[in-house]
């Protein structure tokens, strides 16, 4: 029995003789949530007060994306994973011109299809007649009116003549 009282007190003991706020100023100095986002993400609050311009990929301008179907759809899938901005974000606020403002999250980066996911979200119980622009035209960024999100432009119309089309939707369109 005395062994494992002394096993008990070296223990306590141990932990009595460590000091706890040097322990947690040793946590404070490491940040915490690093891992989770890749290397050159960059925050979009970051990139303003550095004054970073953002160029927004062009690919999104091919999409002849329709706002209430899956971004999946997309003939073209590659650009999916393509960074929505260069340099990459972690989160951006996309922004209609009838002002609805949807945020798109990737720690990792926005991709295109965080982007269109988001907006997704927004669009996928509204009926095509219920949109007045209902295909995604482009994104556009414009430091002058506000440096933190990006204009989401729409059209009427999804690719022009010469563009594909989805063959998905069966032969409604």
């Amino acid at each position: 029995m005395s062994a494992d009282t002394s096993d008990l007190t070296k223990v306590d003991s141990a932990i009595a003789g460590v000091d706890s706020t040097a322990a947690k100023d040793g946590a404070k100095e490491t940040k915490r949530r690093t891992t989770s986002s890749a290397p050159g993400v960059m925050n979009i609050n970051d990139l303003e007060k550095e004054g970073t311009k953002i160029a927004v990929a062009p690919d999104t301008q091919k999409t002849g994306w329709k706002l209430n179907t899956s971004p999946s759809t997309i003939e073209d899938s590659s650009i999916l994973k393509k960074p929505l901005t260069t340099p990459p974000v972690k989160k951006i606020d996309l922004h209609f011109p009838l002002g609805l403002e949807v945020t798109a999250r990737n720690l990792k980066g926005v991709t295109i299809k965080d982007a269109l996911d988001a907006i997704h979200k927004q669009f996928k119980k509204k009926a095509d007649d219920e949109m007045e622009e209902p295909y995604l035209k482009g994104f556009e960024w414009d430091p002058e009116e506000s440096w933190t999100r990006l204009k989401v432009h729409t059209q009427k119309e999804g690719l022009p003549a010469g563009g594909k089309k989805s063959k998905k939707k069966g032969g409604d369109e």
